[in-house]
């Protein structure tokens, strides 16, 4: 009698997601109106058009910004280059609750961009690598730096920092 063997194969995917710092604004001191309509100065124009030039060609998939202006302008040169549209989640906001952000970051997929702040993105890797994620450069948290995290569907894998585009003020 033959014996019938299955074998069952486990697939892990592997998603990327490019997680940008909003680039340069203007100085939240000089900004009297919300805060969250501060726009871009001259050099973070600069900065998110560098940006774009460096994520261009990764077959982005989406582009999510926090509801803030500096943060959706960051992503507006990434979204001509890619005939994307930049949608809104609020679950980046500054000062927001990292369970939500983590939300969305569980969600997108692969080579999605987000666009958050500097208050969320550092909040948002330090409890990715508490839950084993490997963190494999020096941490960056400068204005328009970009973490590329490694998703499979056994959780976050690795997060290596890029440095922000160098721009003369």
């Amino acid at each position: 009698m033959d014996e019938l063997f299955q074998v069952k194969h486990r697939y892990i995917f592997a998603v990327t997601i490019y997680i940008v710092r909003h680039a340069k604004a203007g100085k939240r001191s000089e900004w009297h109106d919300d805060d969250n309509l501060r726009p871009l100065s001259p050099t973070g124009w600069k900065q998110a058009e560098l940006v774009a030039e460096r994520l261009k060609d990764l077959s982005i998939t989406s582009l999510i910004s926090s509801p803030a202006t500096r943060c959706f302008q960051t992503l507006e040169p990434l979204a001509k280059l890619t005939k994307l549209s930049v949608q809104v989640d609020k679950r980046l906001l500054e000062h927001g609750d990292i369970a939500d952000m983590l939300e969305v970051v569980q969600d997108v997929e692969d080579s999605a961009v987000l666009s958050s702040h500097g208050d969320m993105i550092p909040e948002l890797i330090k409890t990715l690598e508490r839950r084993g994620m490997e963190i494999k450069s020096k941490p960056d948290w400068r204005k328009a730096s970009v973490w590329v995290v490694e998703r499979t569907n056994r959780g976050f894998k690795s997060a290596t920092a890029w440095p922000p585009p160098q721009v003369e003020d």
